[in-house]
């Protein structure tokens, strides 16, 4: 289970993001650290057993790191405020679709799919979306992946059909998208729920389908 502890120490950090502060803290850190691993290795033993991709993944890999890398933006702030992990068959070294845990306070979510693909990999999944459509129609609207989702996200999707589609082709609305993920938000009282590696499991089972479509889709 994440301790309320955990969400304390995020919540603190976000108020004092800096390196004093951190390594003073940083007991408090290795602990929050810790127990997060845990919660993500009790999700990846349950994946693992309906995601048979997932079966070399370790669960370090999926963990990301909570230094940021300030070199190339304006907030200069050394930490996230948050924990994040990706489940994927790439790891964090492939960029390919997977499963997403995010643990911050306020702000928790689960997720997954593929963001912002490069061009290549974005022309043949909407190629695919297109000869598939059936196929790809019935996975975002299937009962389980409806009610844990709603749906795909739209952010950045193009108001135009992008090249080489008609406005009249069945399936636009997700040929316009430039990001196929799908999120839904939970509460801190979900997070310190003691079923939510259940409640984890079950979400990510019901996006398998699309994970999966996406990657055939760019071959991976």
């Amino acid at each position: 289970m994440i301790q309320p502890t955990t969400l304390q120490f995020l919540k603190a950090l976000k108020k004092n993001n800096n390196r004093e502060w951190f390594e003073k803290n940083r007991p408090k850190y290795e602990s929050a650290k810790q127990e997060y691993l845990q919660f993500v290795t009790q999700v990846l033993d349950g994946m693992k057993l309906k995601d048979k991709s997932l079966l070399n993944l370790e669960p370090k890999q999926c963990v990301f790191r909570i230094n940021r890398d300030v070199r190339f933006s304006k907030n200069k702030d050394p930490y996230k405020t948050n924990f994040g992990a990706s489940f994927s068959k790439g790891a964090k070294k492939i960029d390919c679709a997977g499963y997403y845990f995010h643990l911050e306070p306020g702000a928790c979510f689960i997720g997954g799919g593929l963001w912002m693909p490069m061009a290549p990999e974005l022309k043949k999944l909407r190629q695919e979306i297109d000869y598939c459509f059936k196929e790809f129609k019935g996975i975002v609207n299937e009962k389980k992946f409806k009610n844990n989702y709603g749906g795909l996200s739209e952010t950045d999707k193009l108001v135009r059909p992008p090249k080489g589609y008609e406005l009249d082709n069945p399936a636009i609305e997700f040929l316009k998208l430039k990001n196929f993920v799908a999120t839904t938000e939970i509460t801190d009282a979900e997070v310190l729920d003691k079923n939510l590696v259940k409640k984890v499991i079950a979400c990510f089972e019901s996006m398998s389908p699309l994970i999966h479509f996406i990657n055939k889709a760019i071959d991976l």
